[in-house]
Parts: structure tokens; C-alpha cells; sequence
């Protein structure tokens, strides 16, 4: 496993638009990720259901349809991950996909991100627990938990709602990830507020790096994604010398942009076992089981 210092990373404030062709998206898109790249952030973080706007390309027949939007959008999936390594690669940067529906074997529809390297490498993870909303549109639970090792860190990655559920980002500690990877979509404020206070907790707990990236703006021509609220938050454990607030880079709520910083990840490890509070270290002394008891697969991305 590798062990880099610092990580320098980039959240986007997605705004869901409405594309009139694939290559609009496409354009769209390769922006993004230039504006990203042009940070300086090595990693760059794209939100949970992002891909969704790909339907708005096919007219209202596909996008006014929520079964054929997930069918479509599923059916999409492999070029778009290309389209993101082929950016990656361009930009020598690391990019955790938009998440958005992927078909299983079985004919089920789950929600799955994907992490991709400039070498081409490319890792799923897919949502484990589902919202009430996403029962209603048929999308079932994924999984396995993974993390994902790359040359510049140590990833989980928690869709959304999967934030929210202490043992699961605690078995991506235990596996060794240095930063746990939010990609969120929540219609209201009060969703974004859920999401970012289990992310902001999920970082205490582990003393790690959790980064949030949601998409912003409203898309009335989606009964999916239709209405978007919320801000890209990076955060750590309130401590001193790392952060006093547990904030290292806040967003303004619903703007479109980027929002970056760096994290000292090697602080980070120093002050699980040195900090004022030792939270990772202590979390055995809980009662009950010491340990998440959740399997998690490694991923080696090159």
C-alpha cells in the first residue's frame, strides 16, 4: 500500500443542465474536468446521479420516462467511463466518475461511481443502502464495500446516504483508506445538511479525510435529478494543527464550481495514535464489537 503525504483535491458543485446532444455532454463534461485539473488537484470529484443528465440528450420520450432513463443511462455506462479516462488521462489527474445506474447481471439497477486513473485503471463502487426514492425507482443495493488503492492515496468511496451509516466507512478505515469519497444528490437543504454531518462525523470517527461533492441547480425535465441542492465540503477531524472546525474547504451553497484544497494525509495518520482525542485508536473501547464486522474487497488501481 502506498502512503503519500499530502493529496491534493478537487469537489465539483455539479449543476445538472440539460445537454440537447451526447456531445453537448461531452463538451460539457471535458470542461469540467480542464477546470478541475487546472487547481492543481490531483483527484477530482464528480456527485452522486451526475450521469443522470446524459438522458436529457435523447429527448422527453428517454428523460421524461424514469425507466427509460435508468435503462438508457445504464446502457451509457461504459462510454462514459471511457470518456473519463480518456480525460484523466489527459490531465494526469485521478476521477471519481458521476455516479448513475449500471445493469447487473440479473437484470437488477444498481447506483455505481467509478474511480478512474490516468493509466486507465478503473474501480467500482456501488451504493449499498437505498433511499426511500431510489426503492421507488426500482434501484437495489450493491455492493461489495471496497477501498481502492492508487499512487496518491487510499480510497473509500460512500454514495450519499452510505455516509451515513457509521460501520461501513469504519470497515473502509480498518482497510486503510486515507480519504472517503461523498458523492451526494439531495433535493433539499435539510438532505445536504444529513449528508455533510455524516461526512463531518465519519471523519471524526476515523480521523481521516472525508470530500463531498453534490450536484447544485434545478432540472425540472427530470423526475430523477429535478430539483439539487447543496455544497462540496473537504473535511477532517477538529484538531490542532489540522483544523479547528473539521472544515479544510467549504463551497458556496448551490453555486457551480469547483472547490480544492490539500490534506496533509500523513498529519492525519500521525494523530490517530498522538492526537488530543484518539478516536480510531479508541473506537474498540466501545461496547459491543470492536471491530465494523463489514467485509471489504482491496482494489489496486494502477
Amino acid at each position: 500500500m502506498t502512503h503519500p503525504a499530502t493529496l491534493h483535491v478537487a469537489s465539483a458543485q455539479y449543476p445538472i443542465g440539460q445537454p440537447k446532444t451526447l456531445t453537448e455532454w461531452e463538451d460539457k463534461i471535458a470542461l469540467w474536468v480542464k477546470s478541475g485539473a487546472a487547481t492543481g488537484a490531483q483527484l477530482l470529484v464528480f456527485p452522486e446521479y451526475a450521469a443522470i443528465e446524459q438522458a436529457a440528450c435523447f429527448g422527453a420520450d428517454v428523460y421524461g420516462d424514469l425507466q427509460i432513463t435508468l435503462t438508457k443511462v445504464a446502457e451509457l455506462a461504459p462510454s462514459r467511463v471511457a470518456l473519463h479516462a480518456t480525460l484523466a488521462r489527459r490531465h494526469n489527474v485521478h476521477i471519481l466518475v458521476g455516479s448513475g445506474p449500471a445493469r447487473t447481471t440479473d437484470g437488477r439497477f444498481v447506483n455505481a461511481a467509478q474511480l478512474v486513473t490516468p493509466n486507465g485503471s478503473a474501480g467500482v463502487q456501488e451504493k449499498l443502502i437505498m433511499t426511500p426514492f431510489e426503492h421507488g425507482w426500482g434501484i437495489s443495493a450493491g455492493g461489495p464495500v471496497r477501498v481502492f488503492e492508487t499512487r496518491i492515496g487510499t480510497f473509500g468511496i460512500a454514495i450519499c446516504y452510505d455516509s451515513e451509516f457509521p460501520l461501513l466507512v469504519r470497515a473502509m478505515a480498518e482497510a486503510g483508506a486515507d480519504v472517503v469519497l461523498v458523492p451526494s444528490c439531495t433535493e433539499r437543504i435539510s438532505g445536504y445538511h444529513r449528508v455533510r454531518t455524516g461526512s463531518m462525523a465519519r471523519a471524526l470517527e476515523n480521523t481521516l479525510c472525508t470530500v463531498q461533492s453534490p450536484t447544485v441547480g434545478d432540472a425540472p425535465w427530470s423526475p430523477a435529478v429535478d430539483f439539487n441542492a447543496g455544497a462540496a465540503g473537504i473535511y477532517v477531524p477538529s484538531e490542532h494543527g489540522v483544523s479547528d472546525d473539521g472544515v479544510i474547504a467549504q463551497g458556496r451553497l448551490n453555486a457551480a464550481e469547483w472547490v480544492s484544497a490539500k490534506v496533509d494525509l500523513a498529519r492525519l495518520r500521525h494523530i490517530r495514535e498522538t492526537g488530543e482525542m484518539r478516536n480510531f485508536a479508541d473506537w474498540s473501547n466501545q461496547p459491543g464489537s470492536p471491530m465494523s464486522g463489514v467485509l471489504v474487497e482491496r482494489v489496486v488501481l494502477d
